[in-house]
């Protein structure tokens, strides 16, 4: 074991006291007395798009009870849908005067942070780089790195444009500094309001899309071909749940291994911009014809549906020709619901370009191979072999250092709650409040200094 690995595990073995401290949040970090208290500093805040659902809103809200500003930019009719607070301010002009208009909402304000969802929208890459020119904090979300319950939350960028380093010495070291992670509490979260959201917001856009002339989708498909496809998962879910029931009992107590292609959602920008691949269909491609060609003749290959996917294209057929074509039906299976957990905790290894699926068979000692640039792709911890090699031998991940790794991602990354319950977007609000908050006190702090 290295050193620093040393080091960091005598650390926690001591530390471990510090799991009981009232002081710490879910996240182990040290936070105010109480919400109630003002700020240290009020803070100017803009917010631009965000998840679809009333996520920002809930935000906006919460800040400005705490007396900040807060200003949001809507770029179409779902965006206005959501937010109703005042604050809004409406982009209906062409895409070239953006960063101009940005700039001047910027500077008429004097806006401190802007929050946004999502770091690869054209609209936010554009805003991001006048930000770091004019040395404005940028914080962005995403689903989070770990799942479930945790929402990612860092500055400046994301997944591929994250500034973590890929050093297994450098988590060790951080993590050495930092207390034991507090116990973590799930929260629900429904698929059915998911769906319903993301008719609602697709709805929106197209009523008012006289409103927002010049709005085009950063994703693939119109606003009425997504609402159609949610429709669709709606009414087949029934079935579906029924299949993958059925399907996950075979496999947990048949005898052959499995291998497991958890599928991100088809316009995921950190599949498109952050991997070799265009789409979901290149990957599905290429992971089965290589499983035809390499894998073990006993082993199975599971290709498991986003939760999330809108259901406009049908990647079960895709599966099954792919499957037929390359002599592989009776090896290759195809699930559109069922626990992801306990799909990971019973594979063999799990192949994914960089779905957070990844973290999550990290945390359950299954290894893992990245097609592409994954924040958790370092070494001791997923496969650095080719994809032919990964089917015979998929070595497993060091608990030493996912553990270190974790510990960082949480303190730094990461905010406990969920998108779609109450319970959590109340939870995720609290806890995102006192992360923005501590951020503006450690700036003001380290100004001083």
């Amino acid at each position: 074991m290295p050193d620093n690995a040393k080091k960091y595990t005598e650390n926690m073995e001591t530390t471990s006291h510090l799991f009981e401290d009232p002081a710490l949040t879910e996240t182990g970090t040290l936070i105010p007395a109480s919400l109630e208290n003002p700020p240290v500093k009020k803070r100017n805040f803009l917010l631009l798009q965000g998840l679809m659902g009333p996520f920002f809103r809930y935000i906006g809200r919460a800040l400005k009870e705490r007396g900040h500003n807060v200003w949001k930019i809507n770029f179409n009719g779902g965006d206005e849908l959501f937010w109703r607070l005042s604050g809004g301010i409406a982009f209906r002009k062409n895409y070239g005067t953006w960063p101009a208009f940005f700039e001047s909402i910027l500077r008429k304000h004097a806006i401190t942070d802007v929050l946004l969802f999502g770091d690869c929208r054209e609209l936010h890459r554009q805003a991001i780089l006048i930000c770091r020119e004019l040395g404005i904090a940028v914080h962005v979300f995403e689903e989070g790195y770990i799942r479930p319950d945790w929402v990612t939350l860092e500055l400046g960028g994301v997944n591929g444009n994250s500034t973590l380093p890929k050093d297994p010495d450098w988590y060790y070291q951080r993590a050495s500094q930092l207390a034991p992670i507090a116990p973590h509490k799930s929260v629900p979260s429904s698929f059915r309001r998911r769906a319903l959201e993301g008719i609602a917001y697709n709805a929106a856009t197209i009523l008012l899309k006289w409103r927002f002339p010049h709005w085009a989708d950063y994703r693939p498909w119109s606003p009425l071909e997504e609402g159609v496809g949610w429709l669709r998962r709606l009414c087949r879910r029934k079935m579906a749940h029924k299949r993958s029931h059925a399907l996950t009992e075979w496999l947990i107590e048949g005898p052959k291994p499995y291998m497991l292609l958890p599928l991100q959602l088809d316009a995921d920008a950190q599949l498109r911009l952050h991997s070799p691949y265009s789409g979901v269909a290149e990957v599905i491609t290429e992971v089965l014809v290589s499983f035809a060609r390499h894998a073990p003749l006993e082993m199975r290959l599971l290709i498991k549906e986003h939760p999330l996917d809108n259901g406009v294209q049908d990647w079960r057929k895709l599966v099954q020709r792919l499957a037929a074509t390359h002599g592989v039906s009776n090896r290759v299976d195809y699930m559109e619901l069922g626990d992801i957990a306990t799909l990971v905790k019973h594979a063999q290894g799990v192949v994914t370009v960089n779905s957070t699926t990844g973290t999550l068979a990290l945390a359950s000692n299954v290894p893992v191979l990245t097609l592409g640039d994954a924040i958790y792709d370092l070494p001791g911890l997923t496969a650095q072999s080719s994809l032919e090699e990964f089917w015979h031998s998929p070595p497993p991940p060091d608990p030493v250092v996912f553990a270190a790794f974790r510990r960082v991602l949480i303190e730094q990354c990461l905010i406990p709650g969920g998108f779609f319950s109450e319970e959590g977007l109340e939870k995720l609000t609290r806890n995102t409040i006192i992360r923005l908050e501590n951020y503006s006190a450690q700036k003001n702090v380290n100004n001083h200094e």
